[in-house]
């Protein structure tokens, strides 16, 4: 009779521990977050609902201009100067875009998007240049300065981090996840996404949808890429908008230098970066600098890919991939 050493036994029952142990199935979280909807899809069984949750409530007390006593609410109204990490963190990255593009990405043009109606605290009635002129006495970041989590702002300066914080948030999600040895996952707040890893349930790399400039308010995708380690945010000028006497529309995107909304035919720009916070805020600059200003501007900076949707002379789509945007 053929012996086997203890050694092939106890190889043969981890063997089969092993085996019969299913592999987890991805979990997915979806709620409602900073005026819209979000979705985490993660390669683990563990429920992190009331994590999640936890940490949405930190960044809106500290960022949204839409509660009354959140921190930035509190700023903008001279109540307080002290802010919190999540605010530091915004701002840091929000300084050094803004000096990248030269102005173009400016949280502080938030009172001048409420005066035209386009932000939380409501439009200001018979809008004239002198009003706008005196609003942007307070516009520029350069203006605000943080010591040991305190601003020093000017009285008029209104802070509004909402064409950031929402890819921050994305970001704080996966960073979290990433802590908890979670290495594949997708997590989306509103279109702006994070990815790591792969969909493991599939086998394949998370895929994600670009969205056609519908201004019917439908909802359709232009066109479907694959992304695997990276973020990508979308900023658009086709849901909020106004039409002058004479046709022309102008965008949500007010030019930071003229504290008017932009007249653009950029209808939509998609950015990858490394980080949601980083693509979040690029996407809005670019929307405000244009098709050739952007081109220009990535020329020096492989490590961001952009998708522009635009209107020619004839009023018809035409697209531009900068710095190989996947083309699927």
């Amino acid at each position: 009779m053929t012996k086997f050493p203890h050694f092939f036994y106890l190889f043969t029952l981890v063997f089969l521990a092993v085996s019969c142990q299913k592999e987890p199935k991805n979990t997915k979280i979806q709620g409602s977050v900073f005026g819209t909807t979000y979705s985490v899809i993660y390669h683990d069984d563990t429920n992190y609902q009331k994590e999640f949750d936890s940490l949405f409530m930190a960044i809106n007390n500290s960022m949204s201009t839409y509660i009354p006593n959140s921190d930035i609410s509190k700023l903008n109204r001279n109540e307080t100067n002290k802010v919190d990490h999540h605010f530091m963190a915004v701002y840091e990255t929000a300084k050094a875009i803004h000096q990248e593009t030269n102005g173009a990405f400016d949280p502080t043009i938030g009172a001048v998007v409420n005066a035209w109606d386009f932000g939380p605290e409501g439009g200001i009635v018979a809008l004239d240049s002198l009003k706008i002129d005196s609003l942007m006495q307070g516009v520029g970041l350069h203006k605000v300065h943080i010591v040991n989590n305190r601003v020093n702002k000017l009285p008029e300066t209104y802070i509004d981090f909402n064409a950031i914080a929402k890819g921050y948030g994305v970001d704080v999600i996966g960073e979290f996840l990433e802590r908890h040895n979670v290495s594949d996952y997708l997590v989306e707040i509103g279109g702006e996404i994070r990815a790591r890893g792969l969909n493991k349930e599939k086998d394949s790399p998370w895929r994600v949808g670009v969205e056609t400039p519908n201004f019917n308010d439908e909802h359709s995708v232009f066109k479907a890429i694959s992304i695997t380690n990276g973020a990508m945010a979308t900023s658009g000028t086709y849901r909020k908008f106004k039409i002058d006497n004479n046709g022309n529309r102008y965008s949500h995107i007010i030019d930071t230098k003229t504290g008017y909304p932009s007249k653009t035919n950029v209808l939509s720009v998609s950015v990858i970066a490394n980080n949601c916070m980083t693509a979040d805020a690029y996407a809005t600059a670019f929307e405000a600098m244009g098709v050739e200003k952007t081109e220009a501007f990535l020329k020096n900076r492989p490590n961001l890919k952009a998708f522009l949707i635009f209107e020619n002379d004839n009023n018809e789509l035409e697209t531009l991939s900068l710095n190989n945007f996947p083309d699927n």
